[in-house]
């Protein structure tokens, strides 16, 4: 029985499945920055489906990077990585204020700087405590509503058919099939219920007549890395300092994803696992920006997946790292990702932003709801969705200023630790509250 046993742990073909799984469940995640951010910076249909292609691509580079141990790199935990949607709002408005190439000179600007700190910050977890964390995950859920509702309008709040019925009800009407999936489904079919929700509202769009597929015909059947395919990196201190900024965040998030994984799998981190786990993530960005692509951090949802999967080893996520790459290799791919309409996202974001705020919300409840931890709360998020919602607020401030000022998830997250620092000083505790 247990030779059975073994034999069925070692299968190629059980383990690609199950590596196939983790790709699906982290596909719609992969390809969702891409688009937001194309369409944001009105990207052309070569422009995206090299951009979604490529993404793609050097998700699969980046997790490599990330599962397989070296002597100065990677944590050696069943990790996925991704563009993190914390990056989101701070690379649209500095490709809209300052061009391409200010952002992709930021963006390996702040891999430079996460190799840098990786020692460091490895070694101040205790700042960290679950009321900082809980807030930010809060923050990042609820600061990116507006981007979701703005998609189920149609994506461009300018244009005459903002606001259409159409894409009201395929924003909506995807965001229901997420919801009923999430309710009534089971297993595998729950775990992957938001790229079920786009795939069907691009089928309904389809139908209705929604869909150009003239870019899929003129995408190339396969495509290389290019280095400064948009351009050559270019350096300005605002983008640089807010990227740094986004990136400070993601750190904070990755440290919980992976004391969650410490935990699924029963394996203990030092902090020299953390400073290779953040090490990874830096290089991981440089490479994103030499090749025009984004910044990559640990995906949280991944951990779920664990969760319920019950496969706690490496050798599933080394043949979704691989296929990924494989698919990042053909534009056609790219191109179909690029036809999914602004509302179908918008619906699909509905769901995924939300439960990343509850997400937040349920770490919170955990935290002792103190007068100071409430304050801590209250001004982080308070500042971070304010400077959201009305941006702006800043208009009479230097652009480079607005740039780091706008940002909600930026201020709220150094809000917070700030405040835990001043408040809690005398209760900083040595490890990562779970």
């Amino acid at each position: 029985m247990n030779n059975v046993s073994v034999s069925k742990e070692k299968s190629p073909i059980r383990n690609a499945i199950l590596g196939f799984q983790h790709l699906l469940a982290m596909y719609s995640g992969d390809i969702l920055v891409p688009l937001l951010i194309g369409a944001a910076l009105k990207f052309n249909a070569a422009q995206m489906t090299y951009l979604v292609s490529m993404d793609i691509f050097m998700c699969g580079v980046a997790t490599l990077l990330q599962i397989r141990r070296t002597p100065i790199t990677g944590i050696g935990l069943p990790v996925v990585l991704g563009c993190a949607v914390e990056y989101v709002a701070p690379l649209q408005s500095i490709g809209k204020n300052f061009g391409l190439g200010y952002m992709y000179g930021g963006i390996i600007v702040a891999g430079v700087f996460i190799i840098l700190v990786a020692k460091p910050f490895a070694h101040m977890r205790r700042y960290f405590p679950l009321v900082v964390t809980g807030s930010l995950i809060t923050l990042i859920g609820f600061t990116l509503m507006p981007v979701a509702f703005q998609n189920i309008g149609g994506g461009d709040t300018a244009a005459k058919s903002f606001g259409d019925p159409t894409h009201l009800f395929l924003g909506f009407f995807t965001a229901l099939i997420i919801i009923i999936l999430n309710i009534w489904a089971k297993g595998f079919l729950k775990q992957i219920s938001i790229l079920i929700g786009i795939l069907v509202g691009t089928v309904v769009a389809i139908l209705m007549g929604q869909i150009d597929f003239a870019a899929v015909g003129q995408a190339h059947w396969a495509q290389l890395p290019q280095f400064f395919y948009f351009g050559t990196p270019k350096f300005e201190w605002s983008s640089i300092a807010t990227l740094i900024l986004a990136a400070f965040t993601c750190m904070i998030e990755s440290t919980g994803v992976y004391f969650a994984l410490s935990d699924i799998t029963g394996r203990k981190l030092a902090d020299r696992d953390l400073e290779h786990g953040y090490r990874s993530e830096g290089i991981a960005a440089i490479l994103g920006g030499v090749f025009n692509t984004f910044p990559y951090s640990t995906f949280s949802q991944n951990v779920g997946i664990v969760q319920l999967s019950g496969i706690k080893k490496l050798t599933p996520i080394y043949y979704s790292a691989f296929m990924l790459m494989i698919l990042g290799l053909i534009p056609k791919f790219g191109a179909i990702a690029t036809l999914i309409p602004a509302s179908v996202l918008g619906g699909a974001m509905l769901v995924m932003f939300g439960m990343v705020g509850a997400q937040g919300i349920k770490m919170l409840s955990k935290v002792e709801l103190n007068n100071k931890n409430l304050l801590i709360i209250a001004i982080s998020v308070g500042l971070g969705l304010g400077v959201t919602t009305q941006p702006a607020l800043f208009q009479y401030l230097p652009a480079t200023v607005q740039v780091i000022m706008s940002n909600g998830m930026v201020v709220g997250s150094f809000t917070a630790v700030i405040l835990n620092i001043l408040l809690n000083h005398t209760k900083l505790q040595d490890k990562v509250e779970e």
